[in-house]
């Protein structure tokens, strides 16, 4: 798979945040990125898996001499146990042949404001403000220090509830590829749809990623598709750090 030294990893969650995310990222209208749109289907028969593949879509924010700048992988949503090995064929397939070369992870997050608060003691008003918080994963490099500068480090334990990317921040720490993770704090969801505190926690942090990967955040470009999510039982959540 063809992607840039700088990595957005999205998932297809079933609240609709990674596909808005990956729809509304695009180039700077004086940029001469270009963006081009691709999808993937990789084989997992080499884990010993034939009825999936790893699928998704992937954005290439090409400059004017051809060469990627900026990639934003969309993987397709996947249960225990094949979603790490989605996961893992994807890093694979990123790094290629050629592992002197590490690409740089970033992950952006959204959780609920009352989880992050729950993990946080002795946060003063001024804190409580605090939209985007961000996290190192792995080797730290002058881009992933960038990425988090000038905002509060998320705490070690926070748990990320999707299970493909739970997979990845695990995935990246025996890879040992350096990661930016960008939490995003949204407000409670109601019985149903999606909050006004959600869309707001949606254009904080895709604003301040686009910000940091020199693109634009474009807002009409989100179509919300939140699902229902399951009433059943979920598997157990992970730590941000693994």
């Amino acid at each position: 798979m063809k992607a840039a030294a700088k990595v957005i990893f999205l998932c297809r969650d079933s609240d609709g945040f990674g596909p808005a995310i990956y729809d509304a990222l695009q180039p700077n209208p004086n940029s001469s990125l270009q963006r081009t749109e691709s999808s993937f289907d990789l084989s997992l028969e080499r884990y010993g898996i034939t009825d999936a593949k790893a699928s998704g879509e992937i954005v290439n924010f090409i400059d004017s001499q051809g060469l990627s700048q900026v990639s934003i992988v969309l993987l397709q949503n996947y249960e225990p146990p094949v979603a790490a090995y989605a996961v893992n064929g994807v890093l694979a397939s990123i790094i290629g042949e050629n592992s002197s070369d590490l690409p740089t992870i970033v992950l952006p997050l959204i959780v609920a404001a009352q989880k992050l608060r729950r993990e946080m003691t002795n946060l003063t008003q001024a804190d409580r403000k605090i939209t985007v918080y961000g996290a190192q994963i792995g080797p730290k490099t002058d881009f992933t220090e960038a990425v988090v500068s000038g905002i509060q480090e998320a705490p070690p334990s926070l748990q990320v509830a999707c299970e493909t990317l739970a997979c990845l921040l695990e995935l990246v720490c025996v890879l040992g590829l350096p990661t930016a993770v960008l939490v995003g704090s949204s407000g409670q969801r109601q019985a149903e749809g999606t909050t006004d505190q959600e869309l707001e926690a949606l254009y904080e942090l895709g604003e301040f990623l686009a910000g940091k990967l020199g693109l634009c955040f474009s807002r009409d470009r989100i179509h919300w598709n939140l699902k229902e999510k399951s009433k059943g039982t979920q598997e157990p959540w992970r730590a941000l750090y693994g």
